[in-house]
């Protein structure tokens, strides 16, 4: 019974350790995926940025608009 029980130990260990090196393989993928998301949310700000001082439009204009579209988006998933 004590070989049978160290090596279900040592199988345990070793699969502790699987888990390990996974979990942060699984970590720094999550990283890089954030910092991509990140970036990706960064260049669209400046698009917008962009489009907004090349808009004819002001600033007050443009909020109100972008509200306007988010309450007609409500009243749209309220009538569905």
């Amino acid at each position: 019974m004590a070989r049978t029980r160290r090596s279900l130990d040592e199988r345990i260990e070793e699969q502790e350790q699987v888990v390990s090196k996974a979990k942060e393989h699984y970590e720094a993928e999550l990283n890089k995926l954030e910092q991509l998301m990140q970036k990706r949310n960064e260049q669209k700000k400046k698009e917008l940025l962009k489009v907004v001082e090349e808009s004819d439009k002001s600033i007050d204009e443009i909020i109100e608009l972008i509200r306007q579209a988010g309450a007609s988006a409500d009243d749209d998933d309220i009538e569905s």
